[in-house]
């Protein structure tokens, strides 16, 4: 189209995708159906394409550690309470271990047994008679790990030999109940052994899709090890993953997601990200922008189904100095991310309101809105926002471990007559 540049073209594209709601389908009786209008208001709550994939709506279920898996397989109640919130578009689960060696907590289900595999069938057999679509979240902690975890004892690995300062894994305190104990110095993986996790990653994905899940989202945010590989003030390596240049920085990320897309396809990966994220032990560094930009655009190439991007406002660990805010500076990078991601959705997550998703994607910044604690606490999460109905508040108390109780208890909101 002569005159528009080729992000117009993008953005113009993903508008054209978008179900048109014709005028007679509000006809009602000689009226205009009241919800169906107000829901035409809102593109949050309209259908949407994911890759190759149809969404009831753009609302994203965000992975939550919830911990709630004896012997690390999701089960019956796993399985309800997922179900309870299967009226998103899509949810991604809990960050699901790769392996032993990628493991940070205990109860945590995971994709590298037959037995996990078969755990994790009755949940996504059960979420698609809901409606939504499931990703699993692929997850390797590295150095946000302690001993306790690890089998026989071993020292967790790590793109670095540096300790996670002030991080926290839930593992087995020295009276031997399960707690919070603190992360101690990885083991730095060795340049021939990196392979092998890549191999990791990729196995975990070809077992997700055995298991049921509609595609895999590979945890590249957090603090945990991709990012332990992105940062420049964390990975000490002198390989070719370290992070002297920006290819070799970026080398472990992206042979993970060339890995995983080999096994189940392009359309069936999604990534997490959180530049400006302080979580474990993850300094600020100059070029924050530059290795985001870079490694999105390498995603944009290879067609993956989306970019999840994690605002870690909320944790209080912003920058506090004037000028913009981390929120500031994410919206920035993603109204940058979005002309190299022609076939990539944009999803963001951290703070989300049913105004801001509403106004970002009118806006075209996002595609899909991510909302996680809000879930915890309103199972009918997309029935409240849609009708305006006020959320209940988590207790806090029971966000990790434990019984049913704060976990598929939280009743739907009764309205009133």
């Amino acid at each position: 189209m002569a005159g528009v540049n080729p992000a117009s073209q993008s953005v113009m594209a993903r508008f054209a995708s978008v179900p048109v709601i014709q005028f007679f389908e509000f006809i009602y009786a000689g009226r205009i159906h009241p919800q169906r209008y107000k829901d035409a208001m809102h593109q949050l709550f309209s259908p949407f394409k994911l890759a190759s994939l149809p969404l009831v709506n753009r609302i994203v279920m965000a992975p939550l550690t919830r911990a709630r898996a004896p012997d690390d397989v999701a089960t019956e109640t796993v399985a309800l309470y997922y179900t309870q919130r299967a009226t998103a578009g899509l949810i991604v689960s809990e960050g699901t271990p790769i392996s032993r060696e990628g493991q940070g907590y205990l109860f945590n289900p995971g994709i590298y047994t037959p037995a996990q595999i078969a755990g994790w069938r009755l949940t996504t057999q059960s979420v698609h008679a809901v409606g939504a679509k499931m990703f699993a979240q692929l997850w390797h902690v590295g150095r946000v790990s302690h001993p306790s975890i690890q089998t026989d004892g071993i020292d967790p690995v790590s793109a670095s030999s540096k300790t996670a300062q002030g991080a926290m894994a839930y593992g087995v305190k020295d009276d031997g109940t399960p707690g919070m104990v603190a992360t101690t110095q990885p083991r730095q993986l060795a340049t021939d052994e990196v392979a092998r996790v890549v191999q990791d990653f990729g196995n975990a994905a070809a077992n997700a899709i055995e298991a049921g899940f509609d595609g895999v989202e590979i945890h590249g945010a957090n603090g945990y090890l991709l990012e332990q590989f992105l940062n420049p003030l964390v990975n000490d390596r002198d390989d070719e993953y370290g992070a002297a240049t920006m290819d070799n920085r970026l080398r472990f990320a992206l042979e993970v997601v060339d890995a995983v897309v080999a096994r189940i396809g392009h359309e069936r990966v999604g990534i997490r990200l959180s530049p400006y994220g302080r979580l474990f032990d993850m300094p600020l560094y100059d070029d924050i922008d530059a290795t985001y930009t870079a490694l999105v655009a390498a995603l944009g190439e290879r067609r993956i189904a989306y970019v999840h991007i994690m605002d870690q406002s909320g944790y209080g660990m912003g920058d506090k100095a004037s000028g913009p805010t981390v929120s500031d500076k994410i919206q920035d990078l993603l109204r940058a991310f979005r002309p190299t991601l022609p076939e990539t959705a944009l999803i963001l997550a951290g703070g989300m309101t049913r105004e801001r998703a509403d106004k970002m994607i009118h806006d075209g910044v996002i595609d899909l809105a991510a909302f996680g604690k809000p879930f915890i606490s309103n199972p009918d999460l997309v029935a409240r926002l849609r009708n305006g109905w006020p959320l209940a508040e988590p207790d806090r108390s029971t966000y990790y471990g434990g019984d049913a109780r704060g976990y598929i208890d939280y009743p739907p909101y009764a309205a009133q007559a």
